[in-house]
């Protein structure tokens, strides 16, 4: 029997994440996703990945100053990311910058060194390529004292965020940063099983990331949000595209059959982002409405809010243009893909599986 997608095929053991998509369950490492977004920083959640428990104040403060020293672009960087194409996409050129970052020396195998490397450096890269293909002045002032979320948002805006924004581009991070063996993090254990190197197999997860039923849903809600405009139109607009057979995006999951659980934490964050905000109110009805018509139109399916509906909201929220979405969830992922490189390092075995030829066989001779 063939599970296409590997559908329900177990490929490794991990101690990294754990899915209960029955239950509404995401666990990293013992401690409940939703009140590390809530409660815990990027830093401390990267550190709880990376080394399988929660930092202490002095390793904390170890790994903040570590990321600060990172999160500058070499000389080297920048001329590659000159010299790129205007028409290159921005998630090609991290692609890219990624790969050239790797020498004969990284091979393998891979350290906790090189995944804070990449932790760091994936949002400067990030904003460096927005303001080239903006055309806006880059500012690479190096603030010390911003945690990795606030000089993310600081470097694409070239302004301090104001806490509600940072509290929640932080608390999105943290729940995006791991997901178990989705399409992107099984193609870098997949790399990493060959004993190539960490940026090899991190290349190979934004290739992944960058395609449409991967990395691109917030995008889609933003375009369902934008055809419905005001919260007068959800009806309407929703019930048509469900008449048609249309998938509303940013409702359902592959995993969860109940709640998201990231959904449920960043609609508590979304609220200190409130008062006033159009935005936010049209996503809330909109969720309202989406999750009363799916219930009408495909009974017994339970399908709820996923956590692209509110990471659209979120960061539409704090002023990013819908072409910032998939590179910062890959900014978030990379603790997530390195975690796995490292784990996969640890106890390798190269992955062969098998497919089933369905062709024509030549003549007896």
């Amino acid at each position: 029997m063939i599970a296409k997608g590997l559908e329900g095929v177990t490929a490794a053991e991990t101690g990294i994440s754990h899915i209960d998509g029955a239950k509404g369950h995401l666990v990293y490492r013992g401690q409940w996703a939703k009140d590390l977004a809530l409660h815990h920083t990027f830093e401390e959640a990267a550190y709880l990945l990376w080394h399988g428990t929660l930092p202490t104040p002095d390793q904390l403060a170890e790994l903040h100053e570590d990321l600060v020293q990172q999160r500058r672009l070499t000389p080297e960087l920048r001329r590659l990311l000159d010299a790129l194409p205007r028409s290159t996409p921005l998630m090609s050129a991290l692609q890219c910058a990624v790969s050239s970052l790797a020498g004969d020396e990284s091979a393998w195998p891979p350290t906790r060194w090189q995944a804070l490397q990449l932790t760091a450096l994936l949002p400067v890269i990030t904003a460096y390529r927005y303001h080239q293909l903006s055309g806006t002045p880059w500012d690479e002032e190096n603030h010390g004292e911003m945690g990795h979320a606030a000089h993310y948002l600081f470097l694409l805006f070239g302004r301090p965020a104001t806490p509600a924004q940072i509290r929640a581009m932080n608390a999105y991070m943290v729940l995006a940063m791991e997901h178990g063996l989705n399409a992107s993090t099984f193609a870098a254990r997949v790399v990493a099983s060959t004993e190539s190197d960490i940026y090899s197999a991190v290349g190979a997860a934004i290739g992944a990331m960058k395609g449409p039923l991967h990395g691109g849903a917030p995008t889609g809600v933003i375009r369902l949000l934008d055809a419905i405009g005001a919260p007068d139109q959800a009806e309407p607009v929703l019930r048509a595209m469900l008449e048609r057979g249309e998938r509303l995006m940013g409702f359902g999951h592959r995993v969860y059959k109940t709640r998201d659980p990231r959904a449920e934490a960043l609609r508590d964050v979304c609220a200190g982002l409130a008062g006033g905000d159009p935005w936010l109110d049209l996503a809330v009805h909109t969720e309202r409405t989406a999750i009363r018509l799916l219930a009408e139109y495909k009974p017994g399916r339970e399908l709820y809010t996923n956590v692209e509906f509110y990471a659209a909201a979120v960061m539409r929220a704090a002023g990013m243009p819908a072409s910032l979405f998939t590179p910062t969830f890959t900014a978030a992922r990379i603790v997530g893909w390195t975690a796995h490189v490292l784990e996969q390092a640890a106890g390798n075995r190269i992955y062969r599986p098998q497919s089933l030829y369905t062709g024509v066989m030549p003549s007896a001779t």
